[in-house]
This record gives structure tokens, C-alpha cells and sequence, in this order.
């Protein structure tokens, strides 16, 4: 079976393009016949170009869709879906569409969706564009003959996370900046400014505080082996890597994460409200609750999380309910079991699910806003004290030159 590619004419006048899987020609006409298409021009498909493989592996630019152009074509499919028909709906997407692997990725789709596929089954064959938990939903949407109400909650679920890993990197990004700048001013002092300074020490005859000596020290070891403290670095960043591979190690690790002060309620957070916001969405679409759990257990980084996940997805397969199932796993924010347990009796649970997800967001908001405040002060002092303590080191001699001539 070969594939070819047509442009046809449908019964509205409107211009069709795509491909088709047939054993010939004649075989590909006769079935956009039947489709009621007029075929234009029917040729066979070129093989797809071979890409060259980048240099070191790495593909910059290409390939899948990002989460922001995930979230932009799932906007622009819900808004036009509930207008036109899908089909028509995706070739206006792939048009507009301004990169070429977007562009790329859009057309296929649209391609599967003319041979007749389910929005979910063309989708599939994009699996890194479109995750399993994207196209579960959709094909809920389809089954249960909902699909723009579906694309359209879908489309806020992704704008909502898009929203809060913005703060997350917005809230982290000065005080990493400031970190950094702090850490190079402080570098420079010690291996061109010192070292510049304590030449004038060398004829004194004098022995120099205790202070100076160590700052003197530690700024010889500077000059004289940095290249051996990056090298230490990347072997321990390496090593570190490498340790993580492995699940065992992966998982203490992640564990240890979620009891430091902050950090772990933070992750515990995030997680919460990201796991709350999902099944809510699901539920409200229809699609079952053991399925939601399975494949929102599979996006989940932290290791600890994630196996508390697919315990409580094991433990709803068995019978038992969300609610009670999120209370033994211990890592999930009180709130959010109450409010479970509350929309299960009262059979709202996408609702309180929802509602959970809003609080537990705008907890993130406070405490990051909170921590944020504390954080940039606090990198300020602690530069402001090792630039002081340079300078004290530095002027210590000069008052004891000082106060000899004096005498």
C-alpha cells in the first residue's frame, strides 16, 4: 500500500488538501470519490527528506511542540471548532501557523483527521507533541461528543499551568541573577584586587592579622588552582548526574527534597494544586477517574510524588476512594482530602477539585511572594559581609602600620 498525495475540491467549493493510504492511483480516486471529493491532482507521496543529524545529538528549534505552542493550538482549535468543522478548523491553524514545525506538526494531524482518524488517533502519531494525558482527553471529548467543551477546558487547564511555571521562573530568576553577581564580584575581589594589594604588605616586616592571612590564603588558592575547582565541580556535577540515573538513588534523594524547610512544601504544593487542577478537568470532561490518575502519575518529576500517585491510583482500582487514598499517602496538603472527600459525598468532585486547585494556587502565589521578599535581602547582607570582611582584611594592616609609626 503507497501513500499519494491530492488537492480536491469538496461539494462547497472549498479546497482540500492531504494524503491518502491506497494500493494505487486508481484505488486513491476511488476513495476520495466516495468522500464526494473531485480530485485536482493526485501524485504519490515523496519520501520524507533525510535530516542531518545535529552535531553532539542536540536538535535546537525543532521538532515538538513547546508548552506555549501546545497551549496557543489548543486555544485556536476550541475557539474554531465551535464555528467550523474540524477538519476545516485545523488546515486554517496550519496556515497561519508562523514556525515550520508547527506548521509541520498541524498539517499531520489535519492529514490523519482527512483519512478519516479520530482527532485523538492523528494526534497519536505525534506522541511528543501531544502527551498520552492531551490525547486521552480529547478522546473523551470525541466519544462523548463534547469535544469543543473539552478542547476548550483543556485549553484553560494548559494556560493556568503555563501561568504558574511563569511565576515559578519569574520568582526565581532575580535571586539567581543577584546570587550570581554577588558570587563573580566576590571572585574578582579575591583574584585581582587582593592579590594587587597585598604586594604592598610583602616589605613590612611585620606579621598581618589573622584575618588577612586567611583572606590572602584563600585568595592564593584562587589564582593558583581555579581551573582545579572547576574541574572538582563538573566531576562532582557529573557524578551527581550519574548517582540520579539510578531509581534508588533518585527516589532518597526526592524524598529528602520534600522535608526541606520551604523547598518541600513548595514541590508539595505545586504538585498538589497541578494533580487537583488536571482531575478536575477530567472529571468535568467525562473521562474516567482511575484513567485520570494513571496518566497524570506519569508527568509527575518527583519520585516520591509520583509513587504516592500510583499508589493512590492502585488503591481507586481496588475499590477504595480518592479522598481516603490521598489521606494515607501523607503528601498531600489536608485541604485538598477534605475538599475530595466532600466533592465525592456530595457528587461534585470536579468542583471541589477546582475549587482546591484555586486555593492551593494562590497559597503558591502568597508564599512565593513571601519568600521572594526575604530571599533578596538576604543575599544582599550576605554579600555586603564577605565584601566587608575583604575590606576589613585589607585595612587591617594599614591600621597597624598606623599605630606602630605612632609609637
Amino acid at each position: 500500500m503507497a501513500d499519494f498525495d491530492y488537492l480536491a475540491i469538496d461539494t462547497r467549493g472549498a479546497e482540500q488538501r492531504g494524503h491518502v493510504a491506497a494500493d494505487s492511483a486508481e484505488a486513491a480516486r476511488d476513495l476520495l470519490d466516495r468522500r464526494r471529493l473531485y480530485v485536482v491532482r493526485l501524485q504519490p507521496s515523496s519520501p520524507p527528506a533525510t535530516v542531518a543529524r545535529p552535531l553532539f545529538g542536540l536538535r535546537l528549534g525543532g521538532g515538538k511542540l513547546s508548552g506555549k505552542q501546545l497551549t496557543l493550538f489548543t486555544r485556536q482549535l476550541a475557539t474554531l471548532s465551535r464555528v467550523s468543522p474540524l477538519e476545516e478548523s485545523l488546515r486554517t491553524i496550519t496556515r497561519q501557523s508562523e514556525q515550520d514545525h508547527v506548521r509541520a506538526a498541524v498539517a499531520q494531524v489535519h492529514a490523519g483527521v482527512v483519512e478519516g482518524r479520530r482527532l485523538a488517533d492523528a494526534m497519536a502519531r505525534q506522541p511528543r507533541s501531544f502527551p498520552p494525558l492531551y490525547r486521552a482527553m480529547v478522546a473523551a471529548g470525541e466519544r462523548s461528543g463534547t469535544l469543543p467543551v473539552i478542547l476548550e477546558r483543556l485549553s484553560t487547564l494548559l494556560e493556568r499551568q503555563a501561568e504558574i511555571r511563569g511565576k515559578l521562573i519569574t520568582t526565581l530568576a532575580y535571586p539567581a541573577v543577584l546570587a550570581a553577581v554577588a558570587l563573580s564580584v566576590v571572585t574578582a575581589l579575591m583574584m585581582f584586587v587582593v592579590p594587587q594589594v597585598v604586594e604592598q604588605f610583602d616589605t613590612v616586616g611585620q606579621e598581618l592579622p589573622l584575618l588577612t592571612r586567611l583572606v590572602i590564603a584563600l585568595s592564593d588558592f584562587l589564582v593558583g588552582y581555579w581551573w582545579l575547582m572547576l574541574l572538582a565541580m563538573a566531576g562532582l556535577g557529573l557524578a551527581a548526574w550519574r548517582a540520579l540515573k539510578d531509581p534508588g538513588v533518585r527516589l532518597a534523594f526526592d524524598t529528602r527534597l520534600l522535608r526541606v524547610p520551604l523547598v518541600g512544601r513548595l514541590l508539595r504544593d505545586l504538585h498538589a494544586a497541578r494533580m487537583a487542577r488536571t482531575l478536575g478537568t477530567m472529571v468535568a470532561g467525562r473521562l474516567p477517574l482511575l484513567e485520570g490518575l494513571t496518566l497524570t502519575a506519569g508527568t509527575v518529576h518527583n519520585r516520591r510524588l509520583r509513587l504516592a500517585s500510583e499508589e493512590i491510583a492502585e488503591q481507586v482500582r481496588g475499590g477504595g476512594s480518592l479522598s481516603a487514598a490521598m489521606r494515607r499517602s501523607g503528601v498531600f496538603p489536608p485541604l485538598l482530602t477534605y475538599l475530595a472527600a466532600s466533592g465525592e459525598a456530595a457528587g461534585r468532585l470536579d468542583e471541589m477539585l477546582e475549587r482546591a486547585a484555586d486555593y492551593l494556587e494562590r497559597e503558591f502565589d502568597r508564599f512565593t511572594a513571601t519568600a521572594l521578599s526575604l530571599l533578596e535581602p538576604l543575599i544582599i547582607v550576605v554579600m555586603g559581609g564577605v565584601v566587608a570582611t575583604i575590606v576589613l582584611s585589607i585595612l587591617l594592616p594599614i591600621l597597624q602600620l598606623n599605630t606602630l609609626a605612632g609609637q
